[in-house]
Order: C-alpha cells, then sequence, then structure tokens
C-alpha cells in the first residue's frame, strides 16, 4: 500500500467529519471486494451516502 501524504490524509479526515464521504476509496473497495458490482457514478454515490446519513439507514457493507 502506497503511503498517502499528510495532506491527502487531513483532506480526507476534514471531509469525513463533515460528512462528505471520499469517492475513490469507496470505488477502491468495491473493486478489491465486491468485484461483481457496478460501480456508481458520483453523484449517484453522493446522493445514497446522503440518505444513509440523514435517514439513519447506515450503509456499511463489511
Amino acid at each position: 500500500m502506497a503511503r498517502r501524504s499528510f495532506w491527502q490524509w487531513a483532506v480526507q479526515t476534514a471531509r469525513l467529519c463533515c460528512g462528505v464521504p471520499d469517492y475513490d476509496v469507496y470505488v477502491r473497495h468495491l473493486r478489491e471486494h465486491h468485484p461483481e458490482r457496478q460501480v456508481p457514478t458520483y453523484k449517484e454515490f453522493f446522493r445514497e451516502r446522503q440518505e444513509a446519513r440523514y435517514r439513519g439507514t447506515g450503509g456499511r457493507c463489511c
């Protein structure tokens, strides 16, 4: 696994604190752990995460 720079880590942490999930990390996770699933567009991903957050449905797969 390649090391991420401090800046990348800080940006990801700030986004997660504000409730904005990291699409690139999600896509990587899907490709590694769920290759049979279709990768959603960013718009679909963002909409699903917002619904999960505000409706309390969670949304974790693993």
